[in-house]
């Protein structure tokens, strides 16, 4: 398998397809007043379902849940009836790339997403569009932004990121993020390893979580004690295997997993010493965003056709003329990467590493919010139960984000952002696809209205 050429290869114009021009008043509509009745909650904390409540919305929060029969129901509510369906809190994808907003935004609200992590855009583009989406000037989800990746020097992705030569220069670009205003600091494939602990300790005097690659310079479990707080993608799982099966492990960066080879051979390993890995792991506190899907659904090379994913129909040109432009060059990935990842997941799972479903949002292949039910879908199949899965879409990555006290679950006070599904997800993960409404900070999206 040659290496993996970065993905998020960013053209000037793609980038402005994302700029925003300021709204000088709220597009959404006036928050309106509802009543579910008789709907089943689902307590995604406890993993169970709570039937007969009604649920009462007002200005955009969740004012009460009470069982049915016991509420009066405020004077000129919209009542919905709940009778067969399931309330669960909107989904969360946490990594992406929020390129085309008008387009991404729709699609990830039809399909429950919520709240969204950019993962790495220019400060002066995505921090005004999260600002935009956060205040409902725009139609989307919540967001919370890195900014700038932050990358060696020269950077892998110079559009998006900024090449840091030095522990000196590390803590200095740290200190401008800050002052941007970003949520998190992201780091990167190439940069070494004093520049990538400076970059830690900086950031978390600010008081700023550091997510993202765990950079080729160092080891997963040397970058989680000195802090790394999530880690996305398989990147240096490579390197646990390799030192696992007692082969040298390279320190230095010889492009984008250049060393995924080393997943095909997972069952080489000795499954007790690899959990005691994956407790490792849970003991630092790292918080795991596997992105499978980005892998899985990676398409077929040969054959540029998109057209086999489901929602395809609904991107914009500009969004496919990117992915075709990132297929140049690169070779078929080997089934059995994406699925020994897949199954390093379950392992992490069961160690009771906290996990968080996200899906590198405009790699080629991954479409707006139909991609987190694949991603939660192939967990499912890898063993990890509905409830787990949930929880890592919902509660766990809301809590990461620091917005656990108002999204992440259904519960009274928090935003009204939620989903009305047809079945239970915590029996099978595919029923969170049975979307009969959406609420968007206490506006209500019929089946009819995401439809349209």
């Amino acid at each position: 398998m040659n290496p993996i050429k970065p993905l998020f290869l960013l053209s000037l114009m793609l980038l402005s397809a994302c700029t925003i021009k300021p709204v000088k008043k709220r597009l959404d509509v006036q928050e309106g007043m509802y009543a579910i009745t008789s709907v089943s909650v689902v307590d995604v904390e406890n993993g169970v379902v709570i039937p007969m409540q009604t649920v009462i919305v007002m200005d955009g929060r969740i004012a009460q849940i009470s069982e049915s029969g016991t509420v009066n129901i405020p004077h000129g509510a919209t009542v919905i009836d709940g009778q067969g369906l399931y309330l669960m809190p909107g989904l969360v994808d946490a990594h992406v790339h929020f390129l085309d907003a008008p387009v991404f935004g729709r699609l990830l609200i039809a399909n429950g997403v919520v709240l969204v992590r950019d993962m790495g855009m220019p400060n002066d583009t995505i921090l005004p569009l999260r600002d935009a989406l956060n205040q409902g000037e725009i139609l989307g989800p919540d967001m919370v932004a890195t900014g700038f990746i932050l990358d060696g020097d020269p950077a892998l992705i110079p559009q998006i990121s900024l090449g840091i030569k030095d522990p000196e220069e590390g803590r200095l670009v740290v200190g401008e993020q800050v002052d941007a205003g970003v949520d998190m600091i992201k780091v990167y494939s190439t940069l070494d390893q004093d520049t990538f602990l400076a970059i830690l300790e900086e950031a978390h005097i600010h008081g700023l979580k550091v997510v993202g690659h765990v950079p080729d310079s160092i080891y997963i479990e040397d970058a989680v004690e000195a802090g790394l707080d999530s880690m996305e993608h398989y990147f240096g799982f490579e390197k646990v295997i390799a030192k696992l099966l007692g082969e040298p492990v390279k320190l230095t960066y010889s492009g984008m997993g250049s060393q995924a080879d080393y997943l095909v051979r997972l069952g080489e390993v000795d499954p007790a010493v690899l959990q005691d890995v994956y407790q490792r792991l849970k003991d630092s506190g790292l918080t795991v965003v596997p992105t499978v899907v980005t892998f899985r659904n990676y398409p077929d090379l040969d054959v540029v056709d998109f057209g086999y994913l489901e929602g395809f129909e609904y991107l914009s040109p500009t969004v496919i003329a990117y992915w075709t432009s990132q297929m140049a060059g690169q070779d078929e990935m080997d089934e059995a990467i994406w699925q020994n990842w897949a199954e390093i997941v379950r392992g992490l799972n069961q160690a009771g590493v906290p996990l968080m479903v996200g899906t590198d949002l405009m790699v080629p292949g991954i479409i707006p919010g139909y991609a987190v039910h694949d991603e939660m879908l192939i967990w499912q199949e890898a063993g990890i139960p509905a409830g787990d899965i949930l929880r890592s879409a919902t509660l766990v990555p809301a809590q990461f984000m620091g917005l656990g006290d108002r999204l992440g679950s259904v519960d009274e006070g928090k935003t009204a952002s939620m989903v009305l599904v047809s079945a239970n997800p915590l029996e099978d993960i595919r029923n969170a696809r049975k979307i009969e409404g959406v609420f968007l900070r206490g506006n209500y999206f019929s089946r009819q209205d995401l439809d349209t």
